[in-house]
């Protein structure tokens, strides 16, 4: 679903910090080796990750949900020197083909790759966290967000993809588990105390959680 008019996007992409050769490379990549490169966060959503990112200026940044690593090297772009990156995928048939981008790219000794199940390995990191991005499997969405929330720092940020999926949120007839699991998500993040909400119909949707 477009949200916004194709020629007011294409202008505001024209009117956004173009991406580098490594990730302009790596969109080419994915279009022409990997299955469903609608995944990809995309230059306008990517630019904005960076852009936050680099306003925040992390320490420790998790990311769920990894794909073929577009925005994950976009949230790198905002790390303290010392900082790190987590982002962890269970794909791991795209180990290898994300891993060669993370080592080509100049936050390779800063990005620490897993290829585990999130709700396992969650509870294995220590914070504080200051940033979270959140792009996995959506009916896991609630869960992901009980695990981080107690583990940030306040006025960290947790960003969420995909919380308009394509429209079906607001469609009375999408009765499938994922709009469902979106949905009550949607109800979930908007009414807890802890956190500041702020969704965004920026591509398929991007809701932004400020901790308290």
């Amino acid at each position: 679903m477009e949200f916004i008019d194709h020629g007011i996007e294409e202008y505001a992409r024209l009117h956004t910090e173009p991406e580098n050769d490594l990730l302009k490379e790596l969109v080419r990549e994915t279009h022409a080796m990997v299955l469903q490169p609608r995944m990809l966060s995309g230059h306008l959503q990517g630019r904005f990750l960076s852009f936050i990112s680099k306003v925040y200026q992390p320490a420790l940044i998790l990311e769920i949900g990894t794909y073929t690593g577009y925005s994950a090297l976009c949230l790198a772009e905002g790390l303290q020197q010392d900082g790190r990156l987590i982002t962890i995928d269970v794909n791991e048939e795209l180990e290898s083909f994300t891993r060669s981008f993370f080592d080509r790219s100049s936050f390779k000794n800063q990005i620490d790759y897993r290829i585990a199940d999130a709700a396992v390995e969650i509870p294995s990191i220590s914070g504080p966290i200051d940033l979270v991005f959140i792009d996995a499997d959506k009916r896991n969405y609630a869960l992901y967000f009980d695990l981080v929330i107690d583990k940030m720092r306040s006025g960290g940020l947790i960003l969420v993809d995909n919380v308009l999926w394509s429209g079906k949120i607001i469609d009375e007839s999408a009765k499938d588990k994922s709009t469902q699991a979106l949905r009550d998500f949607n109800t979930k993040v908007a009414t807890d105390s802890r956190v500041e909400p702020l969704l965004m119909p920026i591509r398929d949707g991007l809701f932004l959680l400020r901790v308290i």
